[in-house]
């Protein structure tokens, strides 16, 4: 089967990441080494990890979950390991998990995942899977084309030789989705959930329904910019389809503000316009501070800035590569 490693993306949630750590150590079919990549955590997380003599890990700033599985998977591609299990730190998978993951299937280029289950009930999906509610609905082995990256994600070393790595410059809300459709859709490598491998992870309960704070909330960026490359990636052979997806997205995604949202309504209108340019300019720049300043400021972003903004854009940008500093990684 080969050497296996478990890569873990943690950010200032030390007493989550010990629970997913001890649940990997007591895997009935061991992982051949834990990884964890400390996305420059400010709590105690660093000062943890290195008292844990079985664990390696590096530690970088913080760039997102893209950034974060970006220098995992890398890493151990790097040395060597077969196989790389993917998962957060708020999540753990149950102590056959592995095991139940493995058994009866050889396939290389195969993208197979957990069965992710809400960890306070131990038995409904945390997302939609196939038609089911919960794990217990579920008859056969294995619920083909249904996969929740990241979550208790198992690849092998020629996926990623063959696809490449997840995009740093998504940061987070739709870097695992881009990487997905790359795997399944660009590159037609089959994929399924182990309905008896469990991976243990918090309720799904944000709603983008919900009335959310305009000045505090900059994840709604990534999430309107991102959406443009996660519809590239699925629809890869046809740009046009991409763009007119997209177009869809924005309009949808207007009138759920208009119709859900209770307060600066207009404000979060006008400020969709700003991740649809940097979208359209491949501006990956903007950082999480950023957009903080921005939405805070009085001079909030308008329909009219979009247009004079174009004179100035060049396409292209590129975040400046992040130099992580790694800690007793050894080889597979």
């Amino acid at each position: 089967m080969g050497k296996i490693i478990a890569v873990v993306v943690t950010y200032n949630r030390q007493k989550l990441l010990s629970e997913c750590i001890h649940a990997l150590r007591s895997q009935t079919r061991s992982v051949d080494q834990i990884l964890v990549v400390n996305n420059g955590s400010t709590d105690n997380t660093e000062y943890w990890l290195q008292q844990q003599s079985d664990v390696d890990f590096v530690t970088q700033s913080n760039v997102g979950s893209g950034g974060g599985f970006n220098t995992g998977i890398k890493l151990a591609y790097e040395k060597g390991f077969d196989w790389i299990w993917l998962m957060d730190d708020d999540g753990y998978p149950k102590e056959d998990a592995l095991e139940k993951l493995l058994e009866n299937d050889s396939e290389e280029l195969c993208l197979r995942n957990c069965a992710v289950i809400n960890k306070e009930d131990k038995k409904s999906f945390v997302w939609k899977t196939a038609n089911y509610n919960n794990i217990d609905e579920v008859k056969d082995p294995v619920i083909k084309n249904f996969a929740h990256p990241f979550n208790g994600t198992l690849l092998h070393k020629k996926i990623i030789k063959k696809v490449g790595l997840p995009r740093k410059e998504l940061f987070i809300w739709g870097d695992e989705t881009e990487y997905f459709y790359r795997i399944i859709n660009k590159h037609k490598i089959p994929f399924y959930t182990k309905a008896n491998s469990i991976h243990y992870h918090p309720a799904s309960a944000y709603s983008f329904k919900d009335d959310w704070n305009y000045t505090n909330n900059w994840k709604m960026y990534y999430y309107v910019r991102n959406r443009f490359f996660i519809l590239k990636s699925k629809y890869s052979k046809n740009a046009v389809v991409a763009l007119t997806m997209y177009i869809g997205f924005l309009i949808a995604f207007s009138g759920v503000i208009i119709t859900f949202q209770k307060t600066h309504k207009f404000k979060k209108l006008s400020f969709i316009f700003w991740p649809m340019k940097d979208a359209f300019t491949n501006n990956y720049l903007v950082t999480p501070s950023v957009i903080l300043n921005r939405l805070s400021t009085k001079n909030n972003y308008q329909l009219s800035n979009y247009f004079s903004e174009q004179k100035n854009i060049f396409k292209g940008f590129i975040s400046k590569p992040v130099s992580p500093t790694l800690h007793k990684l050894k080889k597979a």
